[in-house]
């Protein structure tokens, strides 16, 4: 089953902030400078996208966000837990 989400992120670092929205570029649609619609994806997906983030984020000094989008909106209580990020 495929969703959508909402990617949004605060990178304190401009060397790493340059790396994340390069890699989540490639697969998601840019709505503003930290806020991505990553539309029509898998779990699997979506978890490779995390994956490829984590590789880089500092879970100290960095956000990230990930809002799930459901029935035409969005639900703020839909927020990931990035701990456990596949947990819906």
């Amino acid at each position: 089953m495929k969703s959508s989400f909402l990617i949004c992120y605060d990178i304190s670092d401009v060397k790493r902030l340059s790396k994340i929205a390069k890699r989540v570029e490639k697969r998601a649609l840019r709505i503003q400078k930290s806020i991505y619609l990553f539309e029509d994806v898998t779990k699997i997906e979506l978890q490779e996208l995390i994956e490829d983030i984590m590789k880089i984020f500092d879970n100290k000094k960095d956000d990230l966000r990930i809002y799930k989008i459901k029935d035409k909106g969005l639900h703020l209580g839909a927020a990931m837990d990035l701990e456990n990020p596949l947990i819906f």
